[in-house]
């Protein structure tokens, strides 16, 4: 077993939260309650560990200051000043804490060491004068429901009643200080709602469809025992990294069978679950934080039990809308009884008398109940758990005494927003009627005997001994036709109809506009006449290049002419004769460059330009003279040369900067306590000789630094994901950043940094002879066994700290290796890993990193069954931005990449060709919102791709039919038969779409494989007398036919 992490401190939390409790407490009126609150002198709090005790005020409240609950600890808050009496190993823990002055609204911060023997005694007489110097020193508050029991507190229990102070609760104020959520509360009670939705939807509703479904026996008790140990499970709990992170707040509560009582504090029966109405509930403790969903399910209901379910869903969403911030509590109650009291009279008794309480650290903060006589307002970033629940309803309808009686249990965990209603975070579990409800028709066999059965009887598939077979109807669909590849066809279809209204108001708010060419701030060689050479070649107007400003000096009719060496195109030397010739091109607007595309941009292309300069010096050497004339030219051209490499230099080194930004100054932790990982490698690396460094986590950043000195910072702020990676089934071990903004590193923009070690022996030595029982093998498999579980702890125990350290700005995220694909992203196939946010490729460089939030669809390309491999092309919400394409993925890969796909809810499509993306996107780009008006991406879904195809080919079969008129008018038999030959090429191609449409067909319809061979053979047989009928109506060839004239005729015609 790994040993666990050490634990840290999160110091800015600690002084936040703390102020503001010494906020409450100064500022009487500022914080309801607090006229009790106001004559308080000093705050006491000790936490005795219960193990059968799940939720305590005191637990909560070190929890949310220290982040841990420290047992046997005493903790007294004064005006002045803060008092804790803990351990050793507590007060270690505790030192960051120690030594600062009173910054920020929080006093300083006095530790003492409690002794084994004496606990702590010594230190009393010090905390009393201190509580008797605070205030009036009279009064010191406590959680009056807690008792101070043991033996680390009988000598401190003694102390405070020998020194006569007056105690009193102050449960009430702590709560309503804590409630509200900060940012990092918010994000833990966020990830909590979506485990406890993953519970709902992945475990306890495919558990009931499964026992309606087979007419299954259940208890009522193992569903919610299963529930334990389904939130440990990665399939059913996908986004935790580590299984600890979770448990459940509370045992499950599964209901059914008439007995229904909606109170927390009860347990499931042990009885068999009844089919009718079945309700539940049950919640996710995250790191700590609480969520709850209550859900009903109904089997066959009955039309007075949907009108009551009906009221259920609008009265708790009335109440989610009147739950603002500033709204009081009973006011938020009232509100929804006046709704009910309106719509439903007379559910008023069956009403329970609370509609939620808020939650937390706390399952259940039994100080803010909405109900009529909590007065407390909500606040921004309180969350509640808000429930409706209906008990004792009759069922006119009802057979048995079970079915007479029923209950509705309805509830979701909320976040109180700044203005508006308040949000759901549990919107993912589904409960509108038609989604909860189970249909069961039923039919009667030959007997005459009731037995539940599909909606049509003719089709009903039979079971043991020619009954029919029980199946379950969701809303209006059977549970049998409702098959996984049908729920992924409605998903996508909802997703496509969302994404095209997204992406058009992404458009509408301008998000998306086109940015025209960019202008480059134009050179100018000479920004006044001051900075003219005056060289004497200058002026005896010969050519003359200027290195300091870049510039060339040609003489035109008679004057000296600059031109900037950014406009010079290109330069040409020639010997002809006796002369040398020197021809200069300059850049001009419609000039072709490599690729077709105009590189340059002119802010005035209208204007005149200069095309072209060509001069021409004697290569004879008049008397007198050193050199002859032509030698200037052949200066000219060398240096005119030496200019453009450099400036081209400078010009793609800025090309590759933009984007980059300087990152902030790297604060350093002056505690030298602070979270560091040695022996790691980098990638890219620093140098061609690979050398090995630490990384270390600082106040608001990264440092790695090599033996040789060499640093490398990265900044929390600037890292968009961060993955941890773990040894299992690699040979490396690593941690990833892919940043929001490209950093300057080794004279490149990078994107992507990762930090690695080696865990094993990267070859092998084919060589040497292994044997299975060699000692020395087994050994070092060991050894790696034991290495790989050190380096796992090490970095999962580094990645805590640094969580807790950058306050939420950087959180790890782990590739889950079941999900994984083969593909080739780049030019080597690796294993595309998908994580909660991204899919990912870590293991070989350059990485591959694909933010999942920024795809606009995926498009699969060349699926065809013949064809051992697809493609996949991401294409992005930002329509300027080059699609990726991954090639090669295993077509026995298919559908665990569409699920894949579809649970993350990303909208895909399939074709059998591949595209001209580059083409695509530019007529997308040109005009976006021209483009969603017209269907936006449905030309990609394979029923337009066949209809096009088939429009084509009906236009190709005409163009046929008229060419082969004209040839047969004309007399050219070889390219009549080339034609003939291209038609028989297309008939056959349209007989396999018509294949294909009829397998697809079948396959939708329910046929079975027998049906489906039998209609292939049939439609094999047509097509071979088709066949046989038309090369009986066609004449015979000549001989020169048979020996590839047809096939000369057609080479000709391509040509």
């Amino acid at each position: 077993m790994a040993p666990k992490s050490t634990p840290t401190l999160d110091k800015d939390a600690f002084s936040r939260r703390m102020k503001r409790i010494y906020a409450g407490w100064k500022s009487a009126k500022a914080t309801e309650g607090s006229v009790n609150f106001s004559t308080v002198d000093a705050l006491v709090v000790g936490l005795v560990k219960e193990e059968d005790v799940m939720y305590k005020k005191s637990a909560a409240f070190h929890l949310w200051l220290f982040g841990y609950e420290l047992a046997d600890t005493i903790l007294v808050l004064c005006e002045d000043s803060i008092h804790m009496v803990a351990s050793q190993k507590k007060i270690d823990f505790l030192k960051p804490l120690q030594g600062d002055e009173n910054q920020a609204g929080v006093p300083p911060v006095k530790l003492y060491v409690r002794g084994k023997s004496d606990g702590g005694k010594e230190h009393f007489p010090g905390l009393i004068q201190a509580i008797k110097n605070s205030r009036q020193g009279k009064t010191i508050g406590i959680f009056a429901k807690e008792k101070l029991d043991g033996d680390a507190y009988t000598d401190w229990n003694n102390a405070i009643t020998k020194a006569g102070f007056t105690k009193q609760d102050i449960s009430m104020v702590v709560a309503y200080i804590m409630a509200p959520k900060d940012d990092k509360e918010i994000a833990l009670m966020t990830k909590s709602s979506v485990c406890t939705v993953d519970l709902f939807k992945k475990f306890y509703w495919e558990q009931i469809m499964t026992a309606v479904d087979q007419d299954k026996r259940v208890k009522h008790l193992k569903i919610a025992d299963g529930m334990d140990s389904a939130i440990k499970r990665r399939e059913i709990i996908p986004n935790v990294s580590d299984p600890d992170d979770v448990e459940m707040c509370y045992p499950a509560i599964v209901q059914s069978g008439g007995k229904f009582n909606f109170k927390f504090n009860v347990t499931s029966e042990n009885d068999n679950l009844q089919f009718g109405v079945i309700c539940a509930s049950f919640g996710v403790k995250y790191k700590e934080y609480c969520s709850n969903v209550a859900r009903t399910v109904m089997v066959a209901p009955t039309k007075s039990q949907l009108a009551c379910y009906d009221i259920a869903y609008e009265l708790e969403e009335h109440i989610v809308k009147k739950l603002t911030a500033g709204a009081r509590l009973c006011d938020v109650y009232e509100a929804g009884i006046a709704w009910l009291r309106e719509k439903k009279p007379d559910l008023l008794e069956n009403v329970k008398k609370n509609f939620g309480f808020a939650t937390g650290l706390e399952f259940r903060e039994a100080f803010l109940v909405i109900n009529e006589k909590t007065t407390h307002m909500a606040r921004k970033g309180m969350v509640f758990c808000v429930e409706v629940a209906f008990q004792g309803l009759k069922n006119t309808e009802g057979k048995t005494d079970a079915e007479k009686t029923f209950g509705i249990w309805l509830g979701d965990t909320v976040i109180v927003k700044e203005t508006g209603p308040a949000e759901i975070l549990t919107k993912g579990a589904q409960k509108k009627s038609k989604q909860v409800s189970i249909i069961v028709e039923t039919a009667k066999d030959d007997d005459d005997k009731e037995d539940l059965a599909i909606i049509e009887v003719e089709t009903a598939t039979a079971g043991p001994a020619g009954r029919s077979r029980r199946t379950a109807v969701t809303g209006e669909r059977l549970r049998t036709d409702f098959s996984g590849e049908e729920k992924r066809k409605k998903n996508q279809e909802r997703l496509r109809d969302e994404l095209n209204k997204k992406a058009y108001a992404r458009l509408s708010k301008g998000k998306e506009e086109v940015a025209g060419p960019r202008l480059k701030k134009a050179n100018v060689a000479y920004r006044n006449i001051n900075n003219f050479p005056t060289d004497d070649e200058v002026k005896h107007l010969q050519i003359y290049v200027d290195k300091r400003a870049e510039t060339l000096i040609l003489p035109l009719f008679g004057e000296p002419v600059p031109f900037h060496i950014s406009i010079i195109k290109s330069v040409a030397q020639s010997v002809e004769g006796d002369y040398t010739y020197l021809r200069i091109n300059f850049l001009h607007p419609g000039a072709p460059v490599m690729g077709g595309q105009e590189k340059h941009v002119f802010s005035h292309p209208e204007a005149q330009f200069l095309k072209e300069l060509t001069f021409r010096s004697s290569n004879t050497k008049e008397p007198g003279e050193l050199a002859p004339a032509s030698s200037n030219l052949t200066n000219t051209f060398r240096l005119v040369k030496e200019l453009q490499k450099k400036y081209k230099t400078r010009e793609q080194e800025e090309r590759e900067h933009e984007g980059v930004i300087k990152q902030d100054t790297l604060m350093l932790n002056p505690n030298k306590n602070q979270p560091r990982l040695k022996d790691l490698f980098i990638r890219p690396p620093l140098s061609q000789k690979r050398i090995s460094g630490a990384l270390e986590a600082h106040v608001n950043g990264f440092r790695y630094t090599t033996l040789r000195g060499e640093k490398v910072d990265v900044l929390y702020n600037n890292i968009k994901h961060a993955f941890f990676q773990p040894c299992d089934g690699e040979m490396i071990i690593l941690l990833h950043f892919h940043l929001k903004n490209a950093v300057v590193y080794q004279k490149r923009k990078i994107v992507d940094i990762q930090f690695y070690t080696e865990v094993g022996e990267t070859t092998t030595d084919l060589g040497k002879h292994y044997h299975m029982h060699d000692r020395d093998d087994l050994a070092s498999e060991q050894a790696e066994r034991e290495l790989r579980n050190r380096l796992t702890t090490a970095f999962k125990t580094f990645t805590e700290k640094v969580e807790a350290i950058s306050k939420g700005d950087v959180d790890f995220d782990t590739p889950f290796r079941d999900l994984g694909f083969p593909g080739v992203p780049f030019r080597s196939t690796a294993i595309l890993q998908p994580t909660s946010t991204c899919l990912v490729n870590l293991s070989e460089w350059p990485p591959f990193v694909i933010t999942l939030d920024e795809v606009e669809l995926v498009h699969f390309e060349r699926v065809q069954f013949h064809i051992k491999n697809f493609d996949m092309v991401f294409v992005f919400k930002d329509y300027h931005r080059k699609p990726v394409l991954v090639t090669a993925i295993p077509m026995n890969l298919l559908e665990h990449v569409k699920s894949w796909l579809d649970n993350s809810d990303i909208y895909f499509t399939e074709g059998i060709q591949s595209l001209n993306w580059v083409k695509i996107m530019k007529t997308v780009g040109e005009d976006p919102k021209e483009f969603l008006r017209e269907g936006g991406w449905q030309f990609l879904e394979p029923e337009d791709n066949a209809t096009a195809a088939a429009e084509e080919d009906e236009e190709d079969d005409d163009e046929y039919k008229g060419s082969e008129s004209e040839d047969a008018g004309s007399g050219s038999g070889s390219d009549s038969d080339d034609d003939s030959g291209d038609s028989e090429v297309d008939e056959e191609e349209e007989d396999d779409d018509a294949s294909n449409e009829d397998l697809s067909s079948g396959e939708e319809s329910g046929k079975d494989w027998d049906e489906l061979e039998a209609e292939a053979a049939k439609a094999d047989r047509q097509k071979a007398m088709e066949e046989e009928q038309e090369s009986s109506r066609m004449p015979a060839k000549r001989p020169n036919q048979r020996f590839g004239g047809s096939g000369g005729g057609a080479k000709r015609m391509r040509r």
